[in-house]
C-alpha cells in the first residue's frame, strides 16, 4: 500500500485537494494583496529557485514578507537566516510568518507538479552553482517532492541545523505513508497554534 501511495496516490491527491484549496487561495490573496502593496508599494508575491524533486531547479511562490530588494542573508549552513528582530521584514510580512500565511501561494506549486502538500523543505541553491554533487543523504531528499510542510518543518521549523535536517528528511522518505502525511499535518498545524521553533539565530552570511 505504502508503494502504491508513493509511486501515484499521493500525487493524486495533492493535486485534488490543491484545487479544492485554489478558490481559498484566491480569496486569501485578494484580502491580503492591498496590504502588501501599500506597506511600500511592492510586488505581492516572492518567488525564489529552489532544489526540488530529481534536483531540478524550479520557482517556489510565497507571499512577499520582505520589503523590496531586502539583501539576501543567509546562515553558513546556506540555509534561510529568520530572526525575530529582522529588519528586512514588514509589519504584513511578521504576521504572514507567524501565521505561516507566507507559504499557500505554493499551492500553485503543487497544481504545477513542482511540490506536494508533505514532504521535505525544498533546498535553497548556491548562489552561482547550478550543478552540484549530492551526498547519499541529499540524493534521497530529491527523491521525492518537496513539501509545503513535512516531518523537519513541522516538528522542528528553524531550530535545527542542516545536516540534522537532512537525517530527518531521510528518515521521512524511508517510511513515506498517508498515515504519516496526516500525522505530519496534524503535527504542523499545533506548531503554527504554538509558533514554535520560529527562528533560526546562527551565524550568517550576505549574499
Amino acid at each position: 500500500m505504502n508503494s502504491m501511495y508513493r509511486k501515484g496516490i499521493k500525487r493524486i491527491l495533492d493535486f485534488a485537494f490543491a484545487l479544492l484549496a485554489s478558490p481559498f487561495l484566491l480569496l486569501i490573496v485578494l484580502v491580503l494583496a492591498p496590504f502588501i502593496y501599500f506597506e511600500d508599494k511592492g510586488s505581492i508575491f516572492y518567488k525564489a529557485q529552489r532544489r526540488g524533486y530529481k534536483n531540478r531547479i524550479f520557482y517556489m511562490y510565497k507571499f512577499r514578507s520582505m520589503k523590496m530588494n531586502a539583501p539576501d542573508i543567509r546562515n553558513q549552513d546556506n540555509t534561510t537566516f529568520s530572526s525575530k528582530d529582522d529588519p528586512r521584514v514588514t509589519r504584513i510580512g511578521r504576521i504572514l510568518r507567524k501565521t505561516s500565511i507566507d507559504e499557500l501561494p505554493q499551492i500553485i506549486n503543487i497544481l504545477k507538479g513542482d511540490m506536494s502538500w508533505v514532504g521535505p523543505r525544498a533546498t535553497m541553491p548556491q548562489a552561482g552553482k547550478i550543478h552540484v554533487e549530492l551526498t547519499e543523504l541529499e540524493q534521497k531528499k530529491v527523491s521525492v517532492r518537496p513539501g509545503i510542510t513535512g516531518y523537519t518543518a513541522a516538528l522542528y521549523r528553524n531550530s535545527i541545523p542542516k545536516s540534522e535536517k537532512l537525517r530527518h528528511d531521510s528518515f521521512y522518505v524511508d517510511n513515506m505513508s498517508f498515515k504519516l502525511d496526516v500525522k505530519i499535518l496534524f503535527w504542523t498545524l499545533k506548531s503554527v497554534v504554538f509558533r514554535k521553533n520560529l527562528y533560526s539565530n546562527k551565524d550568517t552570511t550576505v549574499e
